[in-house]
């Protein structure tokens, strides 16, 4: 299954499965929850955050929270 992580910029993704064990709870405030839609926005450098768009809000998260949110491609 791909991951968020896994997304190039540009795309646009819906969220599948979020480890939420792992995810800090303002993330999933902010809307970073299954059936919710997902676009990358800028990959920072040599594995930096990355910048992406969930249901309008604009945010940076970590490529390794990045790598346990479970996506599908649409």
């Amino acid at each position: 299954m791909p991951k968020l992580s896994d997304l190039n910029k540009g795309e646009k993704a819906k969220i599948i499965d979020v480890s939420s064990q792992e995810i800090p709870i303002k993330l999933l405030e902010m809307g970073c929850l299954p059936g919710n839609s997902v676009r990358l926005i800028q990959q920072a450098p040599f594995q930096g955050p990355i910048y992406i768009e969930i249901n309008g809000s604009h945010v940076a998260i970590r490529k390794e929270t990045a790598k346990l949110i479970e996506i599908e491609l649409n």
